[in-house]
């Protein structure tokens, strides 16, 4: 008769503890937010390494939680069909903010502009549990705009 009631109690302690966790900073689901949109940040004096130009526009950037860490995750659209070799290439480090460049490679000969979603391009990086740990913000741009998830 003790056991049913005991495990009931420990039942009960547990779910109340989920709770806990699910909303807590603990919870890895909980670490980034959806992406809003934010201000290009502009370094006149330095050249970037990556000579690929900027996307036109980042249209969605997402933090996706998984074991090892997590994946940033970014849509943009550029002028025309026929970009490629994207990335997100690293820009800076400050703070606790990390910021990426989106950049792709310009079609090799002249292409039709098309329909916006036939232009969307999707690119990721792969942050560590290491790496995590010191990232307050993640924030991808582009030519005309920036997007930016926060902890």
């Amino acid at each position: 008769m003790k056991t049913p009631v005991l495990a009931l109690l420990v039942a009960a302690t547990a779910l109340t503890a989920c709770s806990r966790i699910q909303n807590s900073r603990l919870n890895p689901f909980n670490w980034f937010g959806r992406s809003e949109p934010v201000a290009v940040q502009t370094v006149a004096d330095l050249k970037p390494a990556d000579v690929r130009p900027l996307v036109l526009q980042v249209l969605e950037m997402t933090v996706e939680p998984v074991p090892e860490g997590a994946i940033v995750r970014a849509k943009g659209l550029p002028p025309s069909q026929g970009w490629w070799d994207g990335e997100l290439v690293e820009r800076s480090f400050e703070d606790g903010v990390l910021t990426y460049d989106f950049r792709l490679t310009p079609p090799l000969q002249g292409k039709p502009a098309g329909t916006p979603r036939s232009r969307e391009v999707t690119v990721g990086a792969f942050l560590s549990n290491i790496r995590l740990g010191s990232i307050t913000q993640i924030v991808v741009q582009g030519e005309t705009n920036a997007r930016s998830s926060r902890r």
